[in-house]
C-alpha cells in the first residue's frame, strides 16, 4: 500500500566527467528525494530510460536506502544487455542493501551499445523464483496500460509479486486490470504521468491523453489508489509540480 515517486538517476554527461561533477549530480538527486519523501511512501529508481547512460539504478537505490531506511525503495533491472550471472549478482546486492523490490523489464537499447542478449523478463523472474530469490525480495513485471490478458500468460505464470503498468490515463484502465489480476493475488501498481507543461514532451512521446485528469491530478491519483492500494507517480521534467501534487494528496 503505497504512493511511490519515480526518479531517473542522473545522466552521465560525458566519458570524461569528473567524479566531483558526478557526485554533485547524485547529491542533487538525493536532496530532491529528501524533499519529497515527506509526501510519499516509496521511491522507484529507473534503469537507463531511452538507453541514456545514467548512474546505475542499483547504486542510486543503495544510496537512497542508506539515507532513508524507512522509505520503500525499488529499482528497475534492464535485462536486455545482461546475462543471468550479472542479473543474479545485482539481485543479491539489492537484497543485501535491503531494497524492497525489483522491476524486471526488457529495457531500452543503449545508445552506445544497443546489444540484446535475448533474455525475456518473465523467464528471468521465473528462474530467479526457482533459485529462491523471491523469498528475500519482491519481483515485479511490467504491464501495458490496456493488456490483452490472453497474451500475458507467461508473465502471470512467472509468478511475480505484482505488476507495474505503463502510463495509464483513466480509472477504467486500472479497474479492468485490477478486476482481472488482484483476485489472483497480484499487487497492481498503476503509473501516472503528471500533467504539466514541462511534461508535455513525455506525454506526446507516449501518445498519452491526460485530458481526463489534467485539471485535478491529485484527485485522479487518489481514485487510482483507492482501487489498487498503490500508485506510481512520474514527472520526469517537473519536480516542483510533483512535490506540489504529492503534498496535496
Amino acid at each position: 500500500m503505497a504512493i511511490i515517486y519515480e526518479i531517473n538517476p542522473p545522466k552521465i554527461p560525458e566519458e570524461n566527467t569528473s567524479s566531483d561533477e558526478l557526485n554533485a549530480l547524485v547529491s542533487k538527486q538525493l536532496l530532491r528525494v529528501s524533499e519529497i519523501s515527506n509526501f510519499c511512501d516509496g521511491v522507484h529508481v529507473t534503469d537507463s530510460v531511452l538507453g541514456t547512460k545514467r548512474v546505475s539504478a542499483l547504486s542510486m537505490g543503495k544510496l537512497l536506502k542508506k539515507e532513508h531506511p524507512d522509505l520503500q525503495i525499488t529499482i528497475s533491472l534492464r535485462v536486455r544487455d545482461k546475462d543471468m550471472n550479472l542479473i543474479k549478482n545485482i539481485v543479491q546486492e539489492s537484497i543485501e542493501a535491503k531494497l524492497d523490490g525489483i522491476l524486471v523489464l526488457q529495457g531500452d537499447p543503449s545508445k552506445e551499445n544497443p546489444i540484446d542478449v535475448g533474455l525475456i523478463p518473465s523467464k528471468v523472474v521465473k528462474e530467479l523464483n526457482q533459485l529462491g530469490f523471491a523469498e528475500k525480495t519482491n519481483f515485479f513485471l511490467s504491464l501495458p496500460s490496456d493488456p490483452n490478458f490472453e497474451k500475458i500468460h507467461m508473465k502471470i505464470t512467472a509468478a511475480p509479486i505484482g505488476f507495474m503498468t505503463q502510463v495509464i490515463h483513466s480509472v477504467q484502465q486500472v479497474q479492468r486490470i485490477s478486476n482481472k489480476l488482484k483476485p489472483e493475488g497480484f499487487r497492481i501498481i498503476p503509473c501516472v504521468l503528471l500533467p504539466s507543461v514541462k511534461n508535455e514532451s513525455s506525454a506526446k512521446f507516449l501518445e498519452l491523453d491526460w485530458s481526463g485528469y489534467k485539471e485535478n491530478p491529485a484527485k485522479f491519483i487518489k481514485e487510482i489508489h483507492n482501487i489498487t492500494g498503490d500508485v506510481l507517480v512520474t514527472s520526469p521534467n517537473d519536480f516542483a509540480f510533483a512535490k506540489e501534487t504529492l503534498k496535496n494528496i
